[in-house]
This record gives C-alpha cells, structure tokens and sequence, in this order.
C-alpha cells in the first residue's frame, strides 16, 4: 500500500480490521469527519506526533493494551 492515497490506505486497513496509525493529522482528521457524516465506519486512526520512533511505539502499545478493538473502532486518537 506505499504510495497510496489516504482514502484507500485507511479502506484497506478497515478491511483487514486493522486500526491505522499515521503522522499525517490534518487528512486523517478530515477522512474521519468523512467518515462520520457519511456514516461509514473504519477501524480506528491513530494519530503520532512526530516523535522518536521508540516513543510512538511504547505509546501505542499502552494504548493498544488498554482498548478493545471495538473501543477503538471509528475513532480518532491521538498518541
């Protein structure tokens, strides 16, 4: 999926009940508000600050250790 459009990235992800984590906030945040108003559902976006690599993957983790995947089911969050 490298190079894809951010549309077809988080679709994809959706598909394969995969949450998507992305730096890219300002697309992410307008394809969830998308998202709700067209009333689709996605597996959840995560949005990183940019951020040692490290850092991001401890946080996700925690947060992936605290949420069900139904909890974080169409949500944006941010970590």
């Amino acid at each position: 999926m490298l190079g894809e459009a951010d549309q077809k990235q988080l679709a994809f992800a959706g598909s394969i009940e995969r949450c998507i984590l992305t730096h890219n906030r300002l697309d992410f945040e307008e394809l969830h508000t998308d998202y709700v108003v067209n009333s689709q559902t996605h597996a959840g976006i995560l949005i990183a600050k940019r951020r040692n690599v490290y850092e991001i993957a401890e946080r996700a983790a925690i947060l992936l250790d605290t949420l069900t995947a139904d909890e974080i089911a169409n949500q944006l969050l941010y970590i």
